[in-house]
């Protein structure tokens, strides 16, 4: 189902009507598991993306969207996320997150791209923000590279009322090898390392202003304009030190 939405819906889609391109395509492994991180400016990107890669990409989804008991939209949604063999990821936090994480690391392991916004929500203002650690978990917990990926243009605007995207573009930058720190998932300042590492070679091929703080803070409005504003940074992990590998990582 997932080739069948791709060839005969998005594709057309994206690459003939919304006239996407695309750069750094010889950046993205041609075979083997590997993580696609990505900046996140719309609900365009779900869709954009995948329709221009030519591996299948994977996204986990909220686990809650796969029950589908929250009347008949939410049965529909399930039923395409099932569909298009999309996984659940469970984000209540704490051990449970981790254990989560299983049908993702799934995906890596037999050789999949899974594809992740580790700013967690859309961008409130066009901004980069802080990057969650989940990222950097699912890498080391499966050893694999991260490819980052810059989104430009993707916000939907309306023609004749019919929402429309005009001539998105996406940069795949260079994989991102942390392969000297595998398997080391339960040590949270070195995936706040790995994350942050991860959101400034997102930001180096973006070129967004990067704001230290999460992005669902602004939206909520725990965090004013003022205050994002005095958070920015000239890159995500500004001043910290690099941890020391661990050769060939840990067994």
């Amino acid at each position: 189902m997932y080739d069948f939405f791709k060839t005969l819906l998005f594709i057309p889609l994206v690459r003939w009507l919304f006239r996407a391109s695309i750069t750094g395509v010889e950046n993205l492994p041609a075979t083997g598991g590997a993580l696609v991180a990505s900046n996140h400016l719309s609900a365009g990107d779900t869709f954009v993306l995948p329709a221009m890669l030519s591996r299948k990409l994977t996204f986990p989804a909220k686990a809650e969207l796969f029950r589908g008991d929250r009347g008949l939209g939410s049965k529909v949604v399930a039923w395409f996320l099932k569909a298009i063999k999309m996984v659940p990821l469970d984000r209540s936090g704490g051990r449970a997150s981790l254990d989560g994480l299983a049908p993702v690391l799934n995906v890596l392991h037999d050789g999949g791209l899974v594809g992740i916004y580790p700013e967690g929500t859309r961008s409130p203002d066009g901004r980069l923000y802080k990057g969650h650690s989940g990222v950097a978990r699912m890498a080391l917990a499966a050893d694999v590279p991260i490819i980052p990926v810059a989104m430009f243009g993707t916000q939907t605007v309306r023609r004749l009322g019919i929402p429309w995207i005009s001539r998105p573009r996406i940069v795949i930058g260079e994989p991102l090898d942390f392969s000297g720190y595998a398997h080391q998932h339960e040590d949270h300042a070195l995936l706040r390392w790995v994350t942050d590492e991860v959101m400034a070679a997102i930001q180096e091929l973006s070129g967004q202003t990067y704001v230290d703080a999460y992005g669902s803070s602004v939206k909520r409005g725990t965090l004013s304009a003022a205050e994002a504003d005095a958070r920015i940074l000239p890159r995500p992990g500004y001043g910290a030190t690099p941890p020391q590998a661990v050769s060939g990582g840990l067994s």
